[in-house]
């Protein structure tokens, strides 16, 4: 099977279904997290998310096991602009960097709270497709005077 966009090298575009995949894992692993009090558990998400934002996909755990486990049975999806759910992802690491500092503190409620929103907005996003923290980036794109426009697409006319 031949793939349009090379999941590690073409950085600017993201078969849609990756994100989704990364959605479920984070978000499920979160609620695991809170429900079995593994508090160690929201750092290591957090830690995850920091590295595969900073050095690339080939060191997302989520994003290594869909490209090379998932999307060769299933094909490649829909390509889009991985500028959206980067942002998300950016948002998801501070989030649960917050969550993990709230644990640290002592206090349970702040911890368990933002791990919390992060496991439902996830699941939400996996689930539904809707990408909370993506159209947050879309609305802030708007609301800055510079209207979000998708990258070119590799194999798609214009």
């Amino acid at each position: 099977m031949r793939r349009l966009a090379d999941p590690y090298r073409d950085t600017d575009v993201i078969d849609s279904r990756a994100p989704r995949f990364n959605q479920a894992t984070i978000g499920v692993l979160s609620l695991v997290a809170v429900l079995a009090g593994w508090h160690w558990l929201v750092g290591l998400l957090a830690l995850q998310l920091a590295v595969g934002l900073v050095f690339g996909r080939r060191f997302c755990l989520p994003c290594v096991a869909y490209f090379e486990l998932v999307q060769p049975r299933f094909g490649e999806g829909a390509l889009e602009d991985t500028r959206p759910p980067r942002a998300a992802n950016t948002v998801g690491a501070v989030v649960l960097a917050a969550s993990t500092l709230g644990y640290a503190a002592g206090s349970e409620a702040v911890g368990t709270a933002l791990a919390l929103l992060v496991a439902s907005l996830a699941l939400l996003a996996a689930v539904t497709g809707f990408c909370t923290g993506c159209e947050a980036y879309k609305l802030g794109c708007r609301l800055t005077g510079r209207p979000f426009i998708s990258c070119p697409i590799p194999g798609q006319s214009r």
